[in-house]
């Protein structure tokens, strides 16, 4: 379970010398922000009020709270009274945090990145006090410095622009939203994919993506380098239809660059080898010095995507990996009744008497600290992670280049596993042991130290990725070999325990972040509910999450309130005559562009997640089916990727060619959960690497499991046909396992999903004997 470095972030006004707004508020990150002398105001009609009032621009800083530079300008600039004496006297002051309103965050990226060719957090804009973008950038230093200019100089540079010629900048910020908007907007004018389109759109991301290869260390592209599990997901599908195809050598090369990738990331520093999870991204190309927040977004991803290789390759170093992670997020990012935290930050103290913070001062060693620690262990320890006196980031010369991790080591592997124990004459098991002993006292030091600050906002969408990993590795898991071990930091936890996780998680937001009158979902919860509704990312991802957990064991009133779900996504968020889905409800003027988003990046776009789950749902029901396969359709058309082939779209580019099939039937398996025999077999199907039954409409095997309360669900339709009630008594009776090619649906109150029915519907059933 998580600790309570959250509490730190509670704010009061006593003890310290400035208190502004932001204190009443409940996001962690503008909860560091609340005792600044910049009078800041959370975004709302009370600042734009003010700001129309004083007749001044507004200063927008956008970010989160386990950001590293965010930190850095917040103690440059936003500490100091200087600066804040000018942005007090000249502005409205604005502070957002991204992960609580993307939308926000969503309309004036998209205005620096379109301005200047690029983005990041903090984002720094200047609007009109009718919220036009007048400039922006990222993070400013706060003094001029390598020809760049700093923070003051861009204050002053604003008041004298606003003063002296505001018409033009405000028309110059209109005609900037007018243009985005024309840019953004995207509609079908197809009713049907060109024939040849999607293996065309597949096939183009494949060889984009191949040509970026980095060869040598893994990854796609160059330093710094991003864990992207979208791109590895179209890769690993691509290798798949090759194989399919008779091409088992093309195959092979991509299933390589998948490979090796994983393998890097797993021994670079962008992993923690101690504490378990990865970082947020590498500044190098090795993949050794990381940016250290960690990112439940990047979790749940990465641990999906090992596990299909697992799938593929039956290789426990992918299992093991995917536990590390799925354990870290267990140990230390889990709430009291099952919720999961959104991050921990890049940055904490040296030690407990120390005035500031350093970045990845939490997890790196100096060689003395490892040989006080490990003794007669420290040896080989220190050659199996590349620890030296002087320190270890000298393997690129972009892993440190202002010598800020001087005499400090970030743990990395060098050679292989069995490499090592072969040069210390050691079994592998052997050595492993060893070196995991060592993980564990090592950890067991550090945990003593000052830790990174924990953000405990809990946010719908990032907990849909997390849901679905947990349960996917429920069954995926129960595939390792008999007597594999665990080593330290992975537990050896009993996989159906994950799927236990993913309940509470799915549960945790059902009760709290749900609203069941209304029936919508708020997107984040700290200290109760956000005031920000859910996004089109939070309703994708969850639904997307709740059919993995349905599929991999879960109750079908998770399908139910899935599909409950996609219906309402569908009234708040689809673009009836264009096709595809909007970002926001489209109810807020203060969000000047509505955005169909469909660039894949570090987490999916919601228009993908919704194009996956949308032809799941197809296959998966009867009732709707028709209307599922037309707005996935419809969404795929009106992508400007789909039709140019452009890569920014790899989880498009892949349910486009599932979309060109159109199967609507798969298959059924029924049996009792607490059957030894039936889950044996169901995990053993759910344990091999199929995307037509993942993420694709085709589903090879639709798993469906009936515990002894769900009995009633099958015996309701008794009578209806002689099949059913032959399968209802097969499941009442626990006989043996059969597959059953049929077509099924579900049925629910619109108010409520608890009273989901299922209703088979025969369809040319014939059966297999296991």
């Amino acid at each position: 379970m998580a600790d309570d470095r959250s509490s730190k972030t509670a704010s009061s006004s006593e003890g310290h010398k400035h208190t502004n707004r932001l204190a009443a508020e409940h996001s962690p990150y503008l909860l560091q922000h609340a005792h600044n002398p910049v009078d800041w105001y959370p975004w709302g009609e009370e600042a734009f009020a003010e700001a129309r009032k004083r007749d001044v621009p507004i200063f927008l800083s956008i970010g989160y709270s386990t950001c590293h530079w965010c930190h850095v300008m917040e103690v440059e600039s936003f500490e100091d009274e200087e600066v804040a004496k000018m942005l007090n006297d000249w502005f409205v002051s604005i502070k957002v945090d991204r992960e609580e309103r993307p939308d926000v965050d969503k309309v004036y990226m998209t205005y620096v990145q379109a301005l200047y060719g690029g983005g990041g957090w903090p984002l720094s804009a200047f609007l009109s006090p009718d919220l036009k973008p007048l400039m922006g950038g990222t993070y400013f230093p706060p003094d001029d410095k390598y020809g760049r200019p700093g923070f003051k100089t861009v204050l002053r540079k604003v008041k004298e622009a606003w003063d002296s010629k505001r018409d033009v900048l405000v028309q110059s910020g209109a005609s900037a939203i007018e243009q985005l908007s024309e840019a953004l907007a995207a509609t079908a004018r197809l009713e049907k994919l060109p024939k040849g389109l999607a293996e065309r759109a597949l096939q183009k991301c494949a060889e984009q993506l191949a040509d970026s290869y980095d060869s040598k260390y893994g990854g796609f592209g160059s330093a710094p380098k991003f864990p992207r599990p979208v791109e590895i997901q179209l890769m690993l599908y691509h290798s798949k239809k090759l194989k399919e195809n008779g091409l088992p050598g093309e195959a092979k090369e991509d299933l390589s660059m998948v490979v090796l990738t994983l393998q890097c990331m797993a021994r670079g520093g962008i992993h923690d080898h101690l504490g378990g999870g990865f970082h947020r991204y590498s500044v190098d190309e090795r993949w050794h010095v990381p940016h250290f927040e960690k990112m439940l977004y990047d979790q749940g991803q990465l641990a999906n995507v090992y596990l299909d290789v697992f799938s593929i390759t039956k290789d426990v170093m992918y299992s093991s990996v995917s536990r590390d992670i799925l354990d870290y997020l267990r140990r230390d990012m889990i709430g009291p009744v099952g919720e999961i935290y959104s991050a921990e930050d890049a940055d904490s103290a040296e030690s407990e008497d120390a005035s500031g913070k350093k970045e990845g001062a939490f997890y790196v060693w100096t060689s003395q600290e490892i040989d006080d620690i490990l003794e007669e262990h420290a040896p080989l320890f220190k050659e199996h992670y590349y620890v030296k006196s002087s320190g270890n980031c000298d393997l690129s010369r972009m892993s440190d280049p202002h010598n800020e991790f001087n005499g400090k080591n970030v743990l990395i592997e060098i050679n292989s596993t069995s490499a090592m124990a072969s040069k210390f004459g050691m079994s592998v098991d052997e050595y492993q042991g060893i070196l995991g002993n060592c993980q564990e006292k090592l950890f067991d030091v550090r945990s003593k130290r000052p830790r990174p600050h924990l953000d405990d906002k809990v946010i719908v969408s990032w907990n849909g990725l997390a849901i679905s990993s947990f349960a996917r590795a429920s069954k995926i898991l129960k595939g390792e070999p008999e007597g594999t071990k665990p080593y330290f930091p992975v537990v050896g936890t009993d996989p159906k325990e994950y799927l236990e996780v993913a309940k509470k998680a799915a549960a945790f937001i059902r009760e709290h972040l749900y609203d069941q009158q209304a029936r919508k979902l708020q997107r984040s919860f700290r200290n109760g509910p956000s005031k920000a509704p859910g996004f089109l990312d939070d309703y994708a991802f969850l639904i997307s999450g709740l059919l993995d957990l349905y599929e991999f064991g879960g109750s079908v009133l998770w399908l139910a309130w899935a599909i409950e779900l996609q219906h309402i996504q569908d009234e708040l968020f689809l673009d009836k005559d264009g096709g595809g889905y909007f970002n926001t409800q489209g109810d807020d003027p203060s969000v000047l562009l509505r955005v169909k988003e469909d660039h894949d990046g570090a987490e999916p776009s919601g228009n993908s997640v919704s194009v996956i789950n949308l032809v799941r749902l197809a296959s998966l029901v009867s009732s709707g089916s028709d209307s599922y396969k037309h707005n996935a359709e419809r969404l795929l058309l009106c992508s400007r990727q789909v039709r140019s082939f452009e890569l920014r779209l790899c989880i498009l580019a892949v349910t486009a060619r599932m979309v060109s099939i159109n199967r609507d039937l798969g298959y059924v398996w029924l049996g009792n959960i607490h059957t030894p025999s039936t889950e044996g077999a169901a995990s053993t199907k759910l344990s091999q690497y199929q995307p037509n039954k993942k993420i694709i409409p085709n589903f090879s095997f639709l798993f469906i499991y009936m515990v002894p309360e769900q009995k009633k669900n099958v015996d309701m339709h008794r009578g209806n046909s002689s099949n059913e009630e032959g399968l209802a008594q097969e499941v009442a009776e626990e006989k043996k396992i059969r597959t059953h090619r049929l077509q099924m649906e579900v049925t629910f109150s619109p108010q409520t999903s608890r009273t989901a029915q299922i209703r088979f519907l025969p369809l040319g059933v014939k059966g297999i004997s296991e």
